[in-house]
């Protein structure tokens, strides 16, 4: 497998900085498709067959889909609890105590 079958890392950085707003559905829909074909290629390519660009590449992108996870995990945990808290509040409101549940 060479880089050839990969996807360009100045696409990947140009597709990044271009606001969801400006781009069609069909551009959403094709980057979510060839990001995740290139997920899969840069797995299954050695290590030793890629080029610096793609490890560079590879590794940054590692990060932010890992940082990106953290935030979905901090974001749900926050609605997590801005859900129960205004349970809570309803809750009270209405005179039920958490024995009535």
């Amino acid at each position: 497998m060479s880089d050839s079958l990969r996807k360009d890392p100045s696409d990947q950085v140009k597709e990044k900085v271009t606001p969801d707003s400006q781009k069609s559905t069909l551009d959403q829909a094709k980057e979510g498709v060839t990001g995740t074909a290139d997920r899969v290629a840069g797995s299954l390519q050695p290590e030793g067959e890629k080029s610096t660009t793609q490890k560079l590449s590879d590794s940054t992108r590692g990060t932010a889909d890992s940082t990106s996870e953290n935030s979905k995990s901090v974001l749900q945990q926050a609605q997590d609890t801005i859900s129960s808290t205004a349970q809570s509040v309803t809750d009270t409101l209405s005179g039920k105590s958490s024995e009535q549940k």
